[in-house]
């Protein structure tokens, strides 16, 4: 039996006549930058986070970018993040001249090591960014106490992870400023591109919409460079009819990452939740040192399998100016070399997940 690696056909069909009427609405109204459907979503997403202010912007980069301004960061200052994360995370420091400097990780979380975190400052340093990789939470407290205690900004990671909670709380609620992506994808996606800053610092949450305007608070009157990062009307209307059904894809991404736990246990090693959190599953990520050869031999049965990431930030190319070797990041660099993730939409069958199950028990000989 075939399985995706993803199928959004599925879930569309499903609230297709929701979804129809909401674009018509949006054509009828001829109203199609940041209209009612946004500052409506706007609403909605702080409240769903328990948040006061939510930001739409036209990506996940740019909620990263323009809450990293935002926050005070410029161009000399040092931001500190892993190296294991999309790209986006890294770009965002640099295209404010600021310097991403990267640190280690925890291999059972895969995400920032707090102690290596705090070994890295320096009077140059001025945010960090933890980024809760593949709906996973990262060590929100030990990363504030650290953030605390040198005066530093933290602007959460949550492009894979809205819906995730540290202890009871929503991530991008903890630190100064969360970033949402709304890639067609992720566990809350749109028909493109989208993103979004949650804030409850009323002068971040200014400044952003400041920003993602071109810098102007009134109409042709400009205060700062701006950008033009202003969230799709179009995007903003299906993503209202989506959040209504995310708790219960978010629940449907845990169930099945039960039954994977369950029926992969002593087989290969999965992924690891922690008493404390609430792990999303927007990626639900296997560790094999036979990596390739299971991801082909899944091919083979024709069940889709993705690698997320298989190379890390310190060592590609567009960061080699920063000069990290390879060994500098070990528990990354192991990392990179294991990690697959399975199927885990929400519409994925019991049966589908039994037939990944299967073909990992049949490739490994269990």
């Amino acid at each position: 039996m075939p399985v995706p690696f993803f199928d959004l056909k599925i879930q569309n069909s499903k609230i297709r006549k929701e979804i129809d009427a909401a674009i018509s609405a949006v054509v009828d109204s001829a109203h199609f930058i940041l209209g009612p459907n946004v500052a409506e979503l706007e609403k909605e997403t702080a409240a769903y986070h328990g948040a006061k202010y939510a930001v739409g912007v036209a990506s996940g980069t740019d909620a990263l970018h323009l809450a990293l301004k935002s926050a005070g960061v410029k161009e000399g200052d040092e931001v500190i993040t892993t190296p294991f994360t999309f790209v986006a995370t890294a770009e965002a420091i640099s295209y404010i001249g600021a310097k991403p400097v990267f640190v280690d990780i925890d291999p059972g979380t895969f995400n920032i090591n707090p102690e290596a975190f705090k070994k890295a400052i320096n009077k140059r340093t001025k945010a960090v960014i933890p980024v809760h990789l593949y709906g996973q939470p990262s060590d929100m407290d030990k990363i504030m106490a650290i953030a605390k205690e040198h005066e530093l900004k933290v602007i959460e990671d949550s492009c894979q992870a809205i819906g995730a909670k540290y202890g009871g709380k929503h991530v991008s609620t903890i630190g100064d400023a969360g970033c949402l992506s709304f890639f067609p994808t992720k566990n809350l996606g749109g028909f493109g591109d989208g993103g979004m800053v949650i804030t409850n610092d009323e002068g971040i949450c200014n400044t952003v919409k400041v920003l993602r305007g071109h810098g102007s608070r009134v109409t042709y009157h400009y205060d700062m460079v701006g950008f033009n990062s202003r969230l799709d009307e179009v995007q903003a209307a299906v993503l209202r009819i989506k959040l209504k059904h995310l708790e219960a894809w978010m629940e449907a991404r845990r169930k099945n990452a039960s039954l994977y736990n369950k029926l992969l246990s002593g087989i290969i090693e999965t992924p690891k939740e922690y008493k404390n959190v609430r792990h999303v599953y927007n990626q639900y990520t296997i560790k094999t040192k036979d990596r390739s050869k299971l991801q082909e031999f899944l091919k083979q049965k024709g069940i889709g399998a993705m690698i997320y990431y298989p190379l890390a930030l310190h060592l590609q190319k567009v960061y080699g100016h920063l000069g990290y070797k390879k060994g500098s990041m070990p528990y990354c660099e192991k990392v990179q070399d294991e990690v697959l993730s399975l199927p885990i939409f929400p519409e994925l069958t019991e049966a589908q997940i039994n037939e990944v199950a299967s073909a990992i028990k049949e490739f490994t000989g269990k």
